[in-house]
């Protein structure tokens, strides 16, 4: 499908036309927008997909964003690419910066057990002597478990969450808590497993605000928000403009479900709510090694061990495959290791904060309607794969 789509973006520059090179180029890429336009409404025609932003980034620069539909179907709202939405686990990327924040300033040690920083004791009963380490929980290896169904009861639906972070996490992972259970963990030793933990990501979190001594969304606004000029990014239902969030769907066959909007206790792990256009500033401060138009929210050498494949042939999880899969620190390798990024998944909606392995072309997505299995991968990952051989194109125009 990828080759497909370039071929006939390459066919649609070939017959824009020509002038001068610069009034060539700006037209080229009027008329492959343009078309972009049509495939992606069409995509969303077909799919029932209400609405959706998206921002384009080549050579780390914003391109292009856009929005289409509704952020409110009911009182036809546009979604705009200023429209706010929970970003589900992109999130992790931010609470990632924080915990980068914290080893640049030698405040904390990947490599240290974390017990060194908890007020309580994170074991797993079935290797009680084997530390884990912030990089396990960082890169999903803590042997850490996020128990079902137990775990999705715990969202709360119309505002924020009302459960403290620590609280709920030394309820649920310290022995004397009311939700302990030996299923919180795997029966794997720490580092030797990969499985994917959001409430991993939580305690990562918590464990930054015991460190600074700050709410974790109090120092993400210090330092990163405020810095990259990210005004209506926030964790929480109160940090940002609820008017303009936007509502949440399901399509289920043919009926569409509104969904109420939603807080999680464990708010490090998918709470972060922004709009594709600030979203796309902080993707290519990363992209950059910590670096966004001259600000950095990262030293170089820091940004860089974030972005770092962390497995190797001679040190990764039993079952990853190289090939496929490699990890930085909330950060990871996607469709088969051909992209680079984080992407979302959550009730009513779907995210994407992808790049090429070159970190030349880069896309971010927002849909806000909750699709089948079958209907995601022909019409979410279609829209946006779309996106990135515009991207690519563009890139080649650009360059010529």
């Amino acid at each position: 499908m990828r080759t497909l789509l370039i071929i006939i973006f390459s066919c649609l520059v070939c017959f824009c036309p020509i002038e001068t090179k610069c009034q060539n180029t700006d037209r080229t890429i009027t008329y492959l927008l343009r078309q972009l336009d049509s495939l992606i409404n069409q995509k969303m025609t077909e799919s029932g997909i209400v609405g959706l932003g998206a921002a384009m980034i080549v050579n780390q620069k914003i391109v292009w964003t856009k929005g289409y539909g509704y952020a409110d179907l009911e009182n036809k709202k546009p979604f705009t690419h200023n429209t706010i939405m929970n970003i589900a686990s992109i999130s992790k990327t931010f609470t990632g910066v924080c915990l980068m924040q914290m080893i640049e300033n030698k405040r904390a040690d990947l490599d240290e057990d974390i017990n060194k920083y908890l007020p309580f004791k994170v074991i797993n009963p079935y290797y009680p002597d084997e530390k884990i380490t912030l990089r396990h929980l960082a890169t999903h290896t803590s042997s850490l478990n996020d128990r079902f169904p137990f775990y999705n009861e715990m969202y709360h639906y119309g505002n924020d969450s009302p459960l403290d972070l620590g609280d709920f996490l030394k309820d649920y992972f310290a022995p004397e808590g009311k939700y302990y259970s030996k299923d919180n963990f795997l029966a794997k030793k720490p580092g030797s497993y990969r499985e994917y933990s959001n409430l991993a990501a939580g305690l990562a979190g918590y464990i930054v605000e015991i460190i600074s001594g700050e709410k974790l969304n109090e120092l993400s606004k210090k330092n990163i928000f405020k810095p990259l000029k990210m005004s209506n990014t926030g964790w929480f239902f109160s940090e940002v403009n609820r008017a303009n969030h936007s509502k949440l769907y399901r399509k289920d066959g043919d009926t569409l479900k509104p969904i109420q909007l939603y807080g999680v206790p464990t708010y490090p792990d998918g709470g972060v709510r922004t709009s594709v256009s600030e979203l796309a500033k902080f993707f290519i401060a990363l992209l950059n090694e910590g670096k966004y138009k001259g600000v950095r929210i990262l030293k170089k050498e820091t940004g860089q061990e974030m972005l770092r494949y962390q497995f190797n042939t001679a040190n990764k999880p039993e079952n990853v495959n190289l090939a496929k899969l490699n990890s930085g620190i909330f950060w990871a390798t996607k469709q088969s290791a051909t992209k680079i990024g984080h992407a979302g998944t959550d009730i009513g909606l779907k995210t994407e904060m992808l790049a090429n392995l070159t970190k030349d072309v880069g896309i971010v997505l927002f849909t806000n309607t909750e699709l089948s299995e079958n209907d995601l991968i022909k019409y979410h990952y279609g829209i946006f794969e779309l996106l990135f051989a515009c991207g690519e194109k563009i890139k080649i125009i650009q360059a010529r």
